[in-house]
């Protein structure tokens, strides 16, 4: 159950990564780089490696706290609430 749990995060997350990079106008990697501090995080993901479940939720929760208000959020991917700290 947790590595089905943690490939459907994975699957969301990269789902919205790239929702944003082409919002943005921006590559794969600066969006990985910008949710993750790293630029490949999102690719090693495409290429089917995994993460914890901690990391992916803690993925999820960035993008959620990140995500700008002229791009609706996918209704199919449950949204963690935003973070008033963190929104932008």
């Amino acid at each position: 159950m947790p590595g089905d749990y943690i490939a459907m995060i994975s699957e969301h997350i990269l789902r919205l990564g790239h929702a944003l990079a082409e919002h943005r106008g921006l590559k794969l990697s600066t969006i990985s780089t910008y949710i993750a501090g790293s630029g490949d995080t999102l690719e090693r993901l495409r290429r089917g490696r995994t993460m914890t479940i901690r990391r992916g939720e803690a993925l999820l929760q960035t993008l959620s706290d990140r995500w700008p208000a002229d791009l609706p959020w996918p209704s199919d991917i449950p949204r963690p609430p935003p973070n008033s700290k963190e929104a932008a």
